[in-house]
């Protein structure tokens, strides 16, 4: 019987821990891209384009993300399409973060006051300067908490993949512990890296938020 030693259980985790970081950080980036875009439709004056993003944005709030992963990997292969585990999961991640970012945006726009819009709108400032120049500023303070806080989201959320055969942390987590038959040592060295990567996040939102609000008195 192969003996593994602890650096060894350690090493193949970290390993796959390069494929969480990076799964992690397709699917915040495509999700920020697509939830600014869904955020402008949000608060569109174009009833169609807000209708169609509030839909959007329910379907993927609504619907667990291990449907959609499922939908994404196993659906298409009705269609003859042959879709790779890393495809759908970053596709899933990106379409489902995207739903969340945009509404959490939301919120931190709208809750900057509604005399900023107007008092924008007296400068002759077209909708897009309003966002550009006056109301996204002021709503970035308000959003990083919460953006921060969701990107942790993301983090654990890649767990999920595994179901449809990627191999991230959690996985391979599985993979070892059928190895070594050490799921005590095996999945506790799993939550330190997860952990690893999450705390280091929320400590840096609460040095950027103060550093923000600071910056704010002081101007």
């Amino acid at each position: 019987m192969i003996e593994f030693t602890t650096w060894d259980i350690l090493r193949n985790l970290l390993l796959a821990a390069r494929w969480t970081v990076l799964l992690s950080l397709i699917s915040f980036t495509g999700g920020s891209i697509v939830g600014f875009l869904l955020l402008f439709a949000r608060i569109s004056r174009r009833k169609p384009i807000k209708v169609f993003a509030k839909y959007y944005i329910e379907l993927f709030q609504g619907t667990p993300l291990l449907m959609q992963l499922f939908i994404a990997f196993f659906g298409l292969g009705l269609f003859g399409v042959d879709v790779p585990a890393w495809l759908a999961a970053g596709l899933t991640l990106v379409l489902w973060a995207a739903a969340f970012l945009a509404e959490i945006w939301r919120g931190c726009v709208e809750a900057v006051a509604k005399g900023q819009w107007e008092a924008s709108a007296s400068l002759a400032m077209g909708r897009l300067q309003q966002m550009r120049y006056v109301i996204l500023p002021q709503a970035m303070r308000v959003a990083v908490p919460p953006t921060v806080g969701f990107i942790v989201q993301v983090i654990k959320g890649t767990a999920v993949t595994s179901i449809i055969g990627f191999v991230e942390l959690s996985k391979a987590g599985t993979v070892v512990t059928n190895a070594t038959f050490q799921p005590f040592t095996v999945y506790g060295l799993v939550a330190l890296i997860y952990f690893a990567l999450c705390w280091p996040l929320s400590k840096s939102s609460q040095i950027l938020e103060r550093k923000l609000n600071v910056a704010h008195r002081n101007h």
